[in-house]
C-alpha cells in the first residue's frame, strides 16, 4: 500500500485523492473520517494553509479515528506533501524528479494504520495527515513571512522548501491537545538525514529511553532499519529568530535533521511519549525484495512495537 501510494504520479495523487484513500480505509474498518479543506484551515491551522494555499488543489487536514476510546491513545501523523516544488525557494529540476514521494510519510502512516486496524490492536488510533501541494503562484508564502501556528508559536519562514515541518507542526499541535499515550510522526523531511545515513537507514528521535530501546530492537528484528539520533539541546538555540519565536530553517545548514526534529518538538508538550522518524520513502536502485521506487520505511518496525505493547 505504501509503495503504491508513493509511486502514483502526483497528477493522480493530490490532496483530494490522498483524502479519498484515507476515507476508503476508514470505511473498510469502520473508522470515523473527517477532513478540513481549503480556506477553512486558515484560522485554526495557519501553517498548513500557508504551505498549500498557492496550489489550485486545496490543502486538507485528514483526520481518521478508530478503536475503543478506553484503550491507550496512539496517534500517527504523516507528512502529506503531494508534490513539492520548493515554493518560491524553487528546487532545481533535478531536485523535483522524485518529489511525488514527498507524501511518503502519509503513505507509510496509512499503511501502518491499515495493519493496526486489521490486527484489531487494543488502541484508540488516530491518524492525522496534512495534505498539501507546495506550489508557486502569486499568493505563495514567501521567505521572511511570519505565521502564527495553531499552538500560538510564531514562525518566520527562513526557506519555503522547509515546508514539511510547517504542516506537521500544526498537525502535531492538534494531536498533542488530547495527550496521547504515544504520538508518532513520519515524514520525508531532510536531505541532511540522507547525507548522514543514506537512503536505507532513517534516523529517529525521542527522549523516551524505553521507547528508543524498543524501536531499535524491533527495527533490527523486522529488518526495517532505523537509527537513533539525538535531540541535542544545544542546537535548539539555532531555531531563534529576530522577528518571531522561531524560524523554520536555521542558517548555516548544519545538523539539518536534528534542527528539524527540534523544531517539531516545540509543538509536542503533553504527549506521554513522542517518536519522530525522518524517512526517505524511496529505494534509489533495485535490490532483492526492494524494487526501485516508493518504499515502506519504519511502518513495520513501529507496527511490531505496537503489537508487542497493545496486541
Amino acid at each position: 500500500m505504501a509503495r503504491d501510494l508513493i509511486n502514483t504520479p502526483s497528477n493522480d495523487m493530490g490532496p483530494a485523492e490522498l483524502a479519498e484513500v484515507a476515507r476508503d480505509l476508514a470505511s473498510r474498518f469502520g473508522a470515523t473520517f473527517n477532513c478540513i479543506d481549503g480556506d477553512e484551515l486558515a484560522q485554526n491551522f495557519p501553517l498548513i494553509h500557508a504551505v498549500g494555499m498557492a496550489s489550485t488543489r486545496a490543502p486538507r487536514l485528514i483526520d481518521l479515528s478508530w478503536g475503543d476510546p478506553a484503550h491507550p491513545k496512539v496517534t500517527l501523523v504523516g507528512k502529506g506533501v503531494c508534490f513539492d516544488t520548493g515554493g518560491l525557494d524553487l528546487k532545481p529540476s533535478s531536485g523535483m524528479l522524485i518529489m511525488k514521494k514527498d507524501m511518503g510519510g502519509a503513505a507509510n502512516v496509512l499503511a501502518l494504520a491499515q495493519m493496526v486496524m486489521d490486527a484489531k490492536l487494543k488502541v484508540r488510533l488516530r491518524v492525522l495527515i496534512p495534505a498539501v501541494e507546495n506550489a508557486v503562484a502569486g499568493n505563495a508564502f514567501r521567505p521572511l513571512d511570519i505565521f502564527k501556528s495553531r499552538k500560538g508559536i510564531t514562525v518566520e519562514i527562513g526557506n519555503t522548501d522547509a515546508e514539511g515541518r510547517l504542516v506537521l507542526a500544526d498537525a502535531l499541535a492538534l494531536a498533542d491537545e488530547e495527550t496521547p499515550d504515544l504520538l508518532v510522526d513520519l515524514g520525508t523531511l531532510t536531505g541532511a538525514a540522507r547525507v548522514a545515513l543514506g537512503p536505507d537507514l532513517p534516523p529517529f528521535y525521542t527522549n523516551d529511553e524505553a521507547l528508543a530501546a524498543d524501536v531499535a530492537a524491533h527495527a533490527k528484528d523486522e529488518n526495517d532499519p532505523l537509527w537513533r539520533m539525538p535531540l541535542w539541546p544545544a542546537y535548539d538555540a539555532w531555531l531563534d529568530s529576530k522577528t518571531a519565536d522561531i524560524t523554520n530553517a536555521p542558517s548555516g545548514g548544519f545538523a539539518g535533521s536534528i534542527t528539524c526534529a527540534l523544531f517539531l518538538q516545540r509543538f509536542v508538550e503533553h504527549a506521554r511519549s513522542w517518536l519522530h522518524v525522518d524517512i526517505y520513502g524511496w529505494t534509489p536502485s533495485a535490490k532483492p525484495g526492494r524494487p526501485e521506487g516508493g518504499e515502506c520505511q519504519a511502518a513495520r518496525a513501529i507496527y511490531k512495537l505496537l503489537s508487542q505493547r497493545y496486541g
